[in-house]
């Protein structure tokens, strides 16, 4: 297996087409697997904010002055979420309207100019197939798509990269049904391949770098038409929710 880095060095805007900055730098072939990173996602479908146009309500500005954040952040993370999870040491860790937990509903101040942030996509899955669907048009080669973006991990240290949305991959890998070594049936073994694939391509992606797309090559996976709604955990059977 392979994980190939393409570097993007020009700032996306709206009017840039991903799929062509993606396939003018890089071969591309049957079966590879891009991961895109959500923060040139956000850029290019437009879901950067001005702060200065936000106007703070009073529960924004009592939750800020409690956790010193910008009243401003703390506004935009409640109008993108569905309900706190908890608050604590400055972070606000949320459900996204999209079903996701993580802090701050996904909004991040880094790697914008100044008095900016971009929020997550609005429907990480569809900005998938886009550019799957435009990559097939202009190259021909059949790919899977996984946006990324970096989330912490409750009881452990450090943040890895996580699938927010996918295209031409089925995100899960179950082996329920199938034997062990030991010839005894798997009941209940399923692998977050697409998240797993988010991680692998970080180490290449990196933060500072300028590669916000990598190319896995030579992973066979399961092309099924699936979302990414099937990593998140149903509420009933959720021990933490």
């Amino acid at each position: 297996m392979q994980i190939i880095p393409i570097h993007i060095e020009k700032e996306i805007t709206p009017d840039d087409d991903l799929s062509e900055l993606i396939s003018n730098s890089t071969n591309i072939e049957d079966g590879d697997i891009l991961v895109v990173a959500q923060k040139i996602i956000s850029k290019q479908e437009g879901r950067l904010v001005q702060l200065s146009t936000i106007t703070p309500s009073l529960l924004s500005e009592g939750i800020s002055s409690q956790y010193k954040k910008d009243p401003r952040i703390t506004e935009l993370i409640l109008s993108e979420s569905k309900r706190i999870v908890r608050m604590k040491n400055g972070l606000i860790i949320v459900e996204t309207n999209h079903g996701f937990i993580c802090a701050n509903a996904g909004i991040d101040e880094s790697n914008v100019v100044d008095g900016f942030a971009t929020l997550l996509p609005l429907n990480s899955d569809k900005s998938a197939e886009l550019i799957r669907s435009k990559i097939l048009n202009v190259t021909g080669k059949q790919t899977a798509v996984i946006i990324s973006d970096t989330f912490g991990r409750p009881f452990r240290m450090g943040q890895t990269n996580c699938a927010i949305g996918v295209s031409g991959l089925n995100p899960i890998l179950d082996y329920s049904g199938t034997v062990d070594s030991f010839n005894r049936v798997l009941r209940v073994t399923a692998i977050a391949i697409a998240d797993e694939l988010s991680a692998a391509a970080e180490l290449v992606m990196e933060k500072t770098k300028k590669c916000p797309v990598c190319i896995i090559r030579n992973y066979s996976y399961d092309s099924t038409k699936k979302s990414v709604d099937e990593l998140i955990r149903p509420e009933n059977e959720d021990l933490f929710k």
